[in-house]
């Protein structure tokens, strides 16, 4: 399963035991510019990783190419991409890397956003972010874990 994810936490536990599980993902990118040229914060993360799981990471405007190669002669590769926001999601579609769906897992709060659901607050930039995908027909889906209902069903 091709999976695409947006949770501003990056790797941590959900990500670990609920989502590689679900999503049987093999390989699993994190796409973040800052944390690409960052070896030890890659390394720390890399910890948490289990054994049988391919990790990567890598700048957004290479994700589309690095998932390619990834992909091999698959066209839906066992692959779980992360970002930790939406605009980072957003330059990777823009750059080539098409999803049918978008899981929101997690948007911090911050003085500015409107929380839409226990673990989504948006700011405007999120809200254009969001209305993007919409008109682009990217399915939004909002949950932290897989057993969770979708929780905002609102159309951008």
């Amino acid at each position: 399963m091709f999976w695409v994810r947006i949770d501003n936490r990056l790797v941590h536990g959900q990500i670990i035991e609920a989502w590689l599980p679900f999503t049987g993902a093999e390989t699993l990118v994190v796409a973040n510019d800052e944390l690409a040229e960052d070896g030890l914060r890659q390394e720390i993360m890399a910890l948490a990783i289990p054994e049988d799981i391919s990790l990567h990471f890598a700048r957004v405007q290479a994700l589309p190419d690095l998932v390619a190669s990834l992909s091999g002669s698959s066209s839906a590769p066992d692959v779980m991409v992360l970002f930790a926001t939406c605009i980072d999601a957003r330059r990777a579609y823009e750059a080539g890397l098409h999803f049918s769906s978008i899981n929101i897992g997690n948007l911090h709060y911050s003085p500015g956003k409107k929380q839409i659901c226990a673990h989504v607050a948006v700011s405007s930039e999120d809200e254009s972010c969001l209305g993007f995908f919409s008109a682009e027909h990217v399915a939004l889906d909002y949950r932290c874990v897989p057993n969770d209902p979708v929780q905002v069903k609102k159309r951008w």
